[in-house]
């Protein structure tokens, strides 16, 4: 499974990438992106990131 962050909705608040770095980052938009795959390591903290979203521009595909 991988996050993906809407970058249309992303306001670039980086809770995600507080919560998650090992999943999360902030990219030269200062807009937040998934760039690694969520692992039984990070499942839950990746859950924890969609959920607190402000805007709910985080989701999990099968990519």
């Amino acid at each position: 499974m991988r996050a993906f962050v809407d970058q249309d909705m992303c306001i670039g608040c980086g809770m995600c990438v507080g919560v998650e770095p090992d999943v999360f980052r902030m990219n030269d938009e200062d807009k937040a992106e998934g760039y690694a795959d969520t692992t039984d390591a990070t499942r839950e903290t990746v859950a924890e990131a969609i959920d607190m979203c402000p805007v709910g521009a985080i989701s999990e595909s099968e990519e």
